[in-house]
């Protein structure tokens, strides 16, 4: 994980709920039973292991942020949470299920991941996952490259935190390492942002901490306006902003 992203949980939680609210379809994959353990992968605030754990399953969420961990703590006090990396965790009891909802495109370090997951399940074991795909908010990196290269003379590149692979690209990955795929779908998904004509600005602040770190407070409040203005053109919808998200839903087995 090579992101430096500050979570802000309270704000998330208030300002970001449709990334929960999408989450809960794809519990429906995951159809978790009475008794299984589960371990929820970039578990946030926890409220996706909540909606796990209704079920009847034993469910650990994980999560490396502390602020998040600790705000899951708060909610859900009955659950277990632990802070780890995703990418170099292990666990002693092994899972029936690995769910991860919106966070594996935050571990860049791909192939590790994916062993330490594969490493987590018992045989036979699923891992339901959904995260970025490829061209996932492509209109919005752009427009960042464009306004830091022109007016920053910043390698924005360089400051991406994300991972986002194609089909072929992570199927190749799952099964390298033994999993086989039952399911794997690259959909589109614009997803309105929070705050009128503040949105882009809203996302921005609460998932480009990367990109930003060398730029004055004023700098980056003068980007984000104009990377929001870029942004605006295409899209901008009536009344909100519709991030350009493209996502890719993955069913596999140990």
């Amino acid at each position: 994980m090579n992101s430096i992203q500050v979570w802000k949980p309270e704000d998330y939680d208030n300002q970001l709920s449709f990334v929960s609210a999408y989450g809960k379809g794809l519990i429906e994959h995951l159809a978790p039973r009475q008794g299984e353990r589960i371990l929820d992968l970039g578990c946030g605030t926890g409220d996706l292991t909540s909606e796990i754990a209704e079920s009847g399953a034993i469910v650990v969420g994980m999560d490396q942020s502390k602020e998040m961990i600790l705000r899951a703590k708060d909610k859900h006090p009955s659950l277990t949470f632990i802070q780890e990396n995703g990418e170099s965790f292990s666990t002693e009891v092994p899972f029936d299920a690995v769910f991860s909802n919106a966070a594996l495109h935050w571990m860049t370090n791909a192939e590790d991941a994916v062993s330490s997951i594969y490493r987590a399940l018992k045989p036979a074991g699923r891992f339901v996952a959904e995260f970025g795909g490829k061209g996932n908010v492509e209109t919005i990196v752009n427009s960042i490259y464009e306004v830091l290269s022109t007016g920053y003379n910043m390698d924005a590149l360089t400051h991406n935190p994300w991972y986002f692979p194609s089909i072929g690209e992570y199927t190749s990955l799952l099964e390298s390492k033994g999993f086989r795929v039952t399911l794997a779908h690259h959909f589109n998904r614009p997803t309105r942002l929070h705050g009128g004509k503040n949105g882009i600005t809203g996302w921005l602040t609460h998932f480009g901490d990367s990109f930003f770190t060398k730029l004055a407070p004023e700098e980056k409040t003068t980007a984000f306006e104009k990377i929001s203005q870029l942004t605006e053109r295409t899209l901008w919808k009536e009344d909100s902003f519709y991030a350009d998200y493209k996502r890719l839903r993955i069913i596999a087995y140990k």
